[in-house]
């Protein structure tokens, strides 16, 4: 544990001396990766899909507000929509005014809640963000992380649907537009994720800003529980048959995760707490302290005192 403590401590230390540098390179990162899923998974306009531009749009990210990249990324989705059909286009464009209202209304310093929720979904790990979430984030989050699963969800279904739209070519537009809405609506397991992630971020959140001895373990725990149970409940009221062992094994992942963030942003010595009590002219101040666990720096200082002698003979 002390070397883990330890590797946390040097991390930390980095990025507080590098931060200049750090944080372009995880921009670039998280855009690149963003902006090469989404042309993996659609991938309708060919010139989007020119590694060149991802990486010039990626570039550019890096050195912007996270926002930005939200930006970014809703461009290259909108575009691909439109490549694929006018109508998907449509309803998309609007969809995303509608959620970007939202977001900027309630949770705009939420950025990566928004960008990480369809990557998790892809990478099949969705049941950590709402723990994620929870413990990192605010009750806004819930807005944040539902915008994401929304936008996972309409795009997999318009994917899905790619067939049936273009089959639809030559009907009029009010049928093909009222099929593609038709399509982004009944979305059963939508509404179910949406509400389940959303209450779990407020338990999660709630518990672990208690004065609880443990109040982390016990909002990770608690959310868990609480994430499986609402998917279940949800799962029979939309009957949206969401896979039982995925759930299970995504939130033991997810328990994985919430210890490591724990550890990471809130690794507490909680047998060295002390409780004290002062005053002032006005007030009595009652104050729980509970110190952070540190390792002190083990470097050494090797002082080298280089001395000459003399030698001098008397001639005993």
């Amino acid at each position: 544990m002390t070397s883990l403590v330890m590797a946390r401590q040097m991390l930390k230390q980095f990025y507080s001396k590098y931060e200049a540098f750090v944080l372009p390179v995880i921009k670039f990162l998280i855009s690149l990766i963003c902006l090469l899923i989404i042309n993996k998974r659609l991938g309708y306009m060919p010139r989007l899909n020119n590694i060149a531009i991802v990486l010039m749009a990626a570039l550019m990210c890096s050195f912007m507000p996270l926002n930005f990249t939200v930006f970014i990324a809703a461009v290259f989705v909108i575009l691909h929509m439109y490549k694929l059909s006018l109508e998907c286009f449509l309803v998309v464009a609007a969809l995303f005014c509608i959620l970007f209202l939202l977001y900027f209304r309630f949770s705009p310093k939420d950025t990566i809640a928004v960008l990480l929720t369809p990557v998790t979904f892809i990478m099949g790990v969705p049941y950590v963000m709402p723990i994620a979430a929870g413990l990192l984030g605010g009750p806004s989050s819930a807005v944040s992380v539902a915008c994401g699963v929304i936008v996972y969800y309409v795009l997999e279904a318009l994917v899905g649907g790619a067939g049936s739209i273009t089959s639809l070519a030559e009907e009029e537009m009010t049928t093909r537009l009222k099929f593609v809405i038709d399509t982004v609506l009944d979305n059963k397991p939508m509404l179910a994720i949406v509400c389940a992630f959303a209450i779990t971020i407020l338990i999660v959140y709630g518990i672990s800003r208690l004065k609880l001895v443990y109040s982390w373990y016990i909002a990770i725990g608690v959310g868990i529980i609480a994430d499986i149970v609402l998917i279940l409940i949800f799962d029979i009221i939309f009957d949206t048959h969401i896979s039982s062992g995925g759930l299970i094994v995504g939130s033991v992942l997810a328990a994985v995760v919430g210890v490591v963030i724990q550890f990471l942003f809130f690794h507490v010595d909680y047998s060295r707490t002390e409780k004290l009590q002062f005053e002032d002219d006005d007030y009595y101040y009652y104050v729980k302290a509970i110190p952070k666990v540190t390792v002190p720096n083990t470097h050494k200082k090797v002082k080298r005192i280089n001395s000459s002698k003399k030698h001098i003979d008397k001639g005993n």
